[in-house]
């Protein structure tokens, strides 16, 4: 099993950047997907990026394409997400999430192993 602990986030004026961490215990963690939701008060928690095993391949949700980044260092069992341009939309607590799949899933109901979240607010 693995346990995952975010960090990174904080207030940010738009067009700013932050770069949130999501560090994981025990050894299994380059065997998992790794994804980054968020959940904004009254919504939701959605699919911002996952990576795969070995970090070849990304995916993105259309709102954070061009301006997220996500990467991993199975070396340091740390997925990273880098989030530029921001904007005040982007204000939510954000997740880092495990799930053992084959191939990265944007459902949230998909991943089994979640952080406690990071706040991220955006003022504009």
């Amino acid at each position: 099993q693995v346990q995952l602990v975010e960090s990174g986030g904080g207030l940010v004026q738009a067009g700013g950047s932050l770069r949130l961490s999501c560090a994981a215990s025990g050894r299994t963690f380059s065997s998992y997907i790794m994804g980054w939701f968020r959940q904004a008060p009254g919504k939701e928690r959605e699919f911002v990026a996952g990576i795969t095993r070995s970090g070849s391949s990304t995916s993105y949700a259309d709102s954070v394409k061009g301006r997220f980044t996500i990467s991993r260092d199975n070396a340091k069992n740390t997925v990273y997400l880098q989030m530029n341009s921001l904007k005040p939309e982007d204000t939510a607590v954000y997740y880092c999430a495990a799930t053992g799949s084959f191939k990265i899933l944007t459902a949230y109901y998909e991943y089994d192993r979640w952080g406690q979240g990071t706040q991220v607010t955006v003022s504009s």
